[in-house]
């Protein structure tokens, strides 16, 4: 399965121009991929005080998602901010091309950026199996969070999707936490994050990247740079190291509240 990172800079809060943008990067992708994925909040930034910029499952946004993956035949993850039962969510979403789409919202929210003061947090993990390969997209925050992130049975998913807006500064962080993922879970590891400035004056500078089961770099993206890279993945082998090395037999069992 060959699978793309997009890692570019989000316009704040306008979203006419980030559809605009992810709609062309997309589509240049046709024959080419089999998984697009896009940074977290890819249409608005990661803005914690624009209640007005939510959207529901039957507006815009989802509405655009569904087109792309329909016109290009690629599956498309990211997540983007949310409304329903008069919440609101920051939603990762997966869209397939025969129009389904699935969805789960962030359960750690960044309560440094007041995130929990607008967001409420999900309750279950986004789990999708496309083509055969079974997928876990969480957002952001969620990386520093390893119990939820966990490979509980030793094949829950095979890739293992953190979408991000992760701050310069804290830039060694995420470098640091996401081979660890890929080891411990025995899983394919695909971080996307952005670059650029947003509206608060924060800045990041990507660091995305694609990482095999034992941590290793499949592919990754220099300092600020923007671009989009495609690798490609041997599920099948990974499956044969989980059954020669079956780690997840002597994990500790718990059950997430």
């Amino acid at each position: 399965m060959n699978i793309s990172l997009l890692q570019y800079p989000i316009v704040w809060t306008d979203k006419k121009a980030n559809l605009l943008f992810y709609e062309n990067k997309v589509a240049s992708l046709a024959g080419k991929t089999d998984v697009a994925i896009l940074p977290e909040m890819f249409s608005t930034g990661f803005c914690t005080d624009r209640p007005e910029l939510a959207e529901n499952m039957q507006q815009e946004t989802v509405q655009t998602l569904r087109k792309w993956a329909h016109d290009t035949g690629i599956a498309i993850i990211g997540s983007f901010l949310a409304t329903g039962n008069g919440l609101l969510y920051n939603r990762a979403f997966m869209a397939e091309p025969d129009g389904k789409i699935h969805y789960a919202d962030k359960r750690h929210l960044f309560s440094m950026g007041k995130e929990n003061e607008l967001f409420t947090p999900g309750t279950k993990r986004l789990t999708v199996k496309y083509k055969n390969v079974s997928f876990c997209i969480l957002i952001c925050y969620d990386l520093r969070f390893p119990v939820w992130s966990r490979n509980m049975t030793g094949n829950d998913y095979d890739v293992l999707v953190y979408v991000a807006n992760f701050p310069e500064k804290r830039i060694p962080d995420w470098d640091a936490l996401l081979p660890a993922r890929a080891v411990e879970n025995q899983c394919y590891v695909c971080a996307v994050n952005c670059i650029g400035t947003d509206g608060l004056g924060i800045t990041y500078n990507g660091h995305s990247m694609l990482l095999d089961y034992k941590g290793r770099t499949q592919t990754a993206f220099a300092d600020n740079e923007a671009g989009t890279k495609t690798a490609t993945l041997d599920v099948e082998q990974l499956h044969q190291a989980r059954a020669k090395f079956p780690i997840w037999r002597d994990a500790d069992k718990f059950e997430l509240l």
